[in-house]
């Protein structure tokens, strides 16, 4: 996120010289902040390579970033070699996102440390389609639980990333348009900023999956992928393509869920539903774990039965709209989550199957399709990516 200035005169003379020392000062110690947050615990010698900064650069930005909590530098236990080994530099205990995802089922929040870490996760389920209204006071009260349970030391300035199921627009993070949630045009960001005092952001849920799954998961270091997501709102993607997340002209790109999916041109969150597994299932309700560990065990004591019967026809389905994603953007790797990862996980045969009756030789037998590996968080923890983009971009002000 970019930083206000605040005033409109550029300071002049020996302001100028300080203020773009103090620009290069941030930037560095952003540089910090996201090596640590991408790549783990790292030993300051390694950052020092990293950044082409000398020793000592380093070790002064090290310790001021441990000094306002944002990591922790300490002493490798057992190290070998000649000479004192280099401090290693983790996540500190003020570096705490908040994450939140609502859907028509449930609303999840989470606290997240830097580096992908769910610290903490509560789920409130829910009778009824939450209105904005009713999902903006959940998730605040939700946020102040966790933060409360945070020690002493975790309290800060840690802002809050929603994960929407629908179209959020980039400029204000304004929902444009959540369908099966019915919220149209609703300022869901000024209202949570409004009533936590946190700073607040908003994107898609599908495209924060896949920035979530390049960062951290499945697709960590591949710059060409395709991720979709499943959930009770329906399917969303997101796209990553030359290592850069593709948004469109506003934002909206990646509604894989509203492309024609079958013959009698049904859409194909429409026919390939977790509602659906979920009936055959004999379940209510119930999150992923719940679901799969259902249809698994449904379909190993039938496996001709209707669990395995509409898992196939999902999986077929799914792999028909998957050729054409394969034919289009050509992607090195197409990553799966939600019920999505479910179907690929119990029915993976029927599902390439598909994909390769219909995609072109030359794209499909380079592609991988592989189930999401960071599970039921994976939508908080790119939710939290939104907030620790502040914090990298500015961590003196976290």
């Amino acid at each position: 996120m970019s930083e206000a200035t605040a005033g409109g005169t550029a300071p002049t003379g020996g302001q100028a010289a300080g203020s773009g020392l103090d620009s290069v000062r941030r930037r560095n110690l952003g540089r910090i902040v996201e090596l640590v947050h991408q790549g783990g615990v790292q030993s300051r010698s390694a950052l020092t390579r990293a950044t082409g900064l000398n020793r000592s650069t380093v070790a002064a930005l090290v310790t001021e970033l441990a000094a306002s909590g944002v990591v922790t530098e300490s002493v490798p236990v057992g190290g070998q070699g000649v000479g004192r080994p280099s401090p290693l530099v983790s996540a500190g205990p003020r570096a705490v996102a908040f994450a939140a995802n609502p859907e028509l089922d449930a609303i999840t929040v989470a606290a997240v440390r830097l580096g992908g870490e769910v610290v903490e996760r509560v789920r409130r389920d829910v009778d009824t389609t939450p209105t904005a209204g009713e999902a903006t006071a959940i998730i605040a009260e939700l946020v102040a639980d966790l933060a409360a349970r945070l020690p002493d030391d975790a309290q800060g300035g840690g802002g809050i990333g929603l994960a929407v199921p629908g179209l959020v627009r980039d400029a204000d993070g304004v929902v444009r348009l959540a369908p099966h949630l019915g919220w149209v045009d609703e300022p869901l960001v000024e209202r949570l900023r409004a009533a936590t005092g946190r700073a607040v952001f908003a994107a898609n849920d599908a495209s924060l999956g896949a920035r979530a799954e390049r960062t951290f998961g499945a697709g960590r270091g591949i710059d060409d992928l395709v991720y979709l997501n499943g959930g009770a709102s329906g399917i969303g993607g997101g796209i990553i393509a030359g290592g850069r997340p593709v948004g469109g002209a506003r934002g909206y790109a990646g509604e894989f869920g509203h492309t024609s999916a079958t013959a009698a041109g049904n859409a194909l969150e429409d026919a390939v539903r977790r509602s659906e597994l979920l009936r055959v299932a004999g379940l209510v309700a119930g999150d992923d774990a719940v679901l799969e560990a259902a249809l698994a065990a449904g379909i190993a004591a039938d496996p001709a039965g209707p669990m395995r019967e509409e898992v196939v026809r999902q999986a077929r389905t799914l792999g028909r709209a998957l050729a054409g994603t394969v034919n289009i953007l050509d992607p090195e790797l197409v990553v799966l989550g939600g019920h999505l990862g479910i179907v690929l996980e119990l029915a993976s045969e029927e599902l390439h199957d598909a994909v390769r009756e219909r995609a072109l030789v030359p794209p499909f037998e380079d592609v991988a399709i592989v189930r999401a590996e960071l599970g039921q968080d994976l939508l908080l923890i790119g939710a939290a990516e939104l907030a620790f983009d502040r914090l990298i971009a500015d961590p003196a002000a976290w």
